[in-house]
């Protein structure tokens, strides 16, 4: 096994990525020493518990994003750290306190606590699409995106994108400290993810398939859709290989949300499934219809990255919405 005797953290592990993260950890040998909130809360943490080689391997502790000093006891002693807790919402009614501090300043004293420990080798960075993509230019049918993209804060702010904002300025700081101070850091931009669940609550990527299996209206925009088994085992490559460097988008799919439903009709014919999408004036509906661009793997692949197929994706997450009792 690749990670034995090998300790690592992985930080807000109750997460929808994280959860796979430390499952495949714990599966290549690892010991992890992961971050919750509270790790007396079984709702967060029973899924992680029950983990093959949890009991052996996996350590909880608590930890907050905006507490200096928070991660200290949990980095100490580790070789890698995967730093995934960063907040997900849409919407906000105080975006500086729900999204933007939690992300950056919790990055800061990430990777702060990380710089005081010379056993730490790597850290990998869960950052996302949302800080590639967003330049402001159009996606027509010749663009192909890629590592050297940058999202611009300018064009974020003035579009009240908060999420993809924080996810910005985040990366962008990260970057930024890890050169100050000597870390040898490694991002991971996955787009959207989606794919099994391993935790209990449903999460806000995975609630977009839940939405079109029960009609709730959606934005007609397309998605960069990955799945979430691929990203995790990403952030893995990433640590290990080492001439892993610098930014790695993870997309293996653009499509629009029509496509997504066309194949679910093919996989379930006899699902009721009622057809709605908002309108092109939604807010956020931030992308052009066509969905023709495409965004690179090559440097992903280069990692070991095989996607899986997106029909194989979307069919695996309608089956864990079923078995999660999150579809009637």
């Amino acid at each position: 096994m690749s990670g034995e005797t090998k300790v690592v953290c992985v930080t807000g592990a109750s997460g929808y990525i994280a959860s796979w993260l430390v499952k495949l950890l714990l599966q290549q040998g690892y010991t992890v020493k992961a971050t919750v909130r509270d790790p007396n809360d079984a709702k967060k943490t029973e899924h992680l518990l029950s983990l093959d080689g949890a009991k052996e391997r996996l350590h909880l502790f608590k930890a907050d994003l905006l507490e200096e000093e928070s991660f200290d006891p949990v980095v100490d002693g580790c070789e890698g750290v995967f730093h995934t807790a960063s907040p997900v919402l849409l919407s906000s009614t105080n975006p500086q306190a729900e999204l933007i501090d939690p992300a950056v300043k919790g990055t800061h004293n990430v990777l702060k606590s990380c710089a005081k420990f010379p056993t730490v080798k790597r850290v990998v960075l869960t950052s996302s699409m949302a800080a590639v993509i967003l330049t402001g230019k159009p996606l027509t049918s010749d663009v192909v995106v890629d590592e050297t993209w940058f999202s611009d804060p300018l064009f974020c702010e003035k579009n009240k994108l908060w999420y993809i904002l924080s996810k910005t300025i985040a990366e962008d700081a990260a970057w930024k400290f890890a050169k100050e101070n000597g870390i040898d850091l490694v991002s991971i931009n996955p787009g959207f993810v989606i794919g099994p669940l391993l935790q209990p609550t449903l999460n806000l990527s995975v609630e977009v398939i839940q939405s079109l299996l029960t009609g709730k209206a959606l934005p007609a925009s397309n998605y960069r859709f990955v799945d979430v088994r691929d990203v995790a085992s990403a952030h893995i490559q990433a640590f290990e290989v080492p001439s892993a460097s610098g930014r790695y988008c993870l997309v293996s799919h653009v499509a629009h949300i029509s496509e997504v439903l066309k194949i679910i009709r093919q996989f379930y014919p006899t699902l009721y499934i009622p057809e709605r999408y908002e309108d092109d004036n939604n807010p956020h509906r931030i992308l052009p219809s066509d969905p023709s661009y495409q965004v690179s793997n090559e440097k992903a692949k280069g990692l070991g990255i095989n996607f899986f197929p997106f029909e194989v994706t979307v069919k695996d997450t309608v089956e864990s919405l079923k078995e999660k009792g999150f579809l009637n």
